[in-house]
């Protein structure tokens, strides 16, 4: 995912040197024969995809986001939060509740959610989404392996979680994750609820939950 920058940039040396006469006199006639370009049009051509985008994902962003989740988790943890049916399942049924962060059109990070209608999160949770409910499990966030260690989880929760914020029926944020990570999610304004029903393997989890109004509120205070 990198990628390389032309020679001649700004900041860049140039791929040769000439003397300032001959370049002078090469400028003079290449004015003749080329025609002019408008700025606008090759603005446009130098920036056919936008640096950094936030958005919804869709049904065929799921490949991307299990390629990265199936090297973020199965590695560590041998498990996957979502496999690529389920993935598709949620992005299909609620991709209002999912965001991706993506750079020059590579998916670089994401979040999955789905809604749930009952105060703690069961095992049925992993797998339903219950229009009817106020509460949004977060089942997964995951960022690329090369874009690692630079805050990107998270500066796209604290998006996500505003983007949740400005959906009337949506109350709470509710999560389960291991427990070296609570402070992770502490930071970001979730508060403890206590160990979690769910357990994989034998894998336990610690359930936090955050309240919409109350993560506005911290999100304006905090200057993010």
């Amino acid at each position: 995912m990198k990628a390389t920058p032309a020679a001649g940039r700004p900041g860049q040396p140039p791929a040769a040197s000439m003397s300032t006469q001959s370049a002078h006199h090469l400028e003079s006639e290449a004015s003749h024969l080329q025609p002019e370009i408008p700025e606008a049009l090759s603005h446009r051509r130098r920036h056919t995809l936008p640096a950094s985008e936030f958005r919804c994902l869709t049904p065929e962003d799921a490949a991307s986001v299990f390629e990265i989740e199936r090297e973020a988790f199965i590695s560590v943890l041998g498990i996957c939060p979502l496999y690529l049916d389920e993935i598709k399942h949620f992005l299909s049924l609620c991709p209002e509740l999912s965001l991706g962060w993506f750079q020059e059109g590579r998916l670089v990070a994401f979040i999955i959610g789905s809604l749930w209608d009952e105060e703690r999160l069961t095992q049925e949770s992993l797998t339903l989404h219950r229009p009817g409910g106020h509460t949004v499990h977060l089942h997964v966030l995951a960022v690329h392996h090369t874009f690692r260690g630079q805050g990107k989880g998270s500066m796209l929760m604290w998006r996500y979680l505003y983007h949740l914020g400005s959906q009337p029926a949506v109350r709470r944020a509710v999560l389960m994750c291991e427990d070296a990570l609570v402070p992770f999610y502490q930071s970001l304004g979730f508060h403890l609820v206590g160990p979690c029903a769910i357990t994989l393997g034998s894998l336990t989890f610690t359930e936090l939950q955050c309240f919409m109004r109350g993560h506005i509120s911290l999100r304006r205070n905090s200057g993010c």
